[in-house]
């Protein structure tokens, strides 16, 4: 049985590319810590690919320092380079995952800019009948 399961945080944010055929291919890093014995603390990296629709959600929703479940299959590729040397990569094919820590910044980022692009289109405010903002403004401003 050939199963990976992870828990860790993005080092980067994902790289999302399209092959030639047009399949959507991203690719990302997962840090994940073994905590030992004494205090000590092991850091192991892990190359991630997620293919098709996940790979368009990864490129879409996920970004660096999100903690993120999941779940795979490892696969290891070899290919000859131009002088001949032969390279061997070891991944993680992604079949799952879910975020666990929330919303990743590209998402508060279109948040306020969708916050913005209202406020300048929509001249008047909304007021709760007191002559003070309502409680979705103030939502949208912090």
């Amino acid at each position: 049985m050939n199963k990976v399961m992870l828990v860790g945080r993005l080092t980067r944010d994902p790289e999302l590319r399209s092959l030639p055929s047009g399949k959507p291919l991203a690719t990302f890093v997962v840090a994940t810590n073994e905590f030992r014995g004494g205090g000590g603390e092991r850091t192991e990296y892990h190359n991630v690919v997620a293919w098709d629709r996940l790979a368009e959600i990864c490129g879409q929703f996920l970004s660096k320092g999100q903690l993120v479940d999941i779940e795979g299959r490892l696969q290891t590729r070899q290919w000859d380079d131009d002088a001949g040397i032969r390279h061997w990569k070891t991944e993680v094919v992604a079949a799952s995952l879910e975020m666990l820590s929330g919303r990743g910044k590209k998402e508060y980022a279109k948040e306020i800019q969708s916050a913005v692009g209202s406020d300048e289109t929509a001249p008047t405010t909304a007021t709760n009948g007191s002559g003070e903002a309502g409680e979705e403004e103030l939502a949208i401003a912090m």
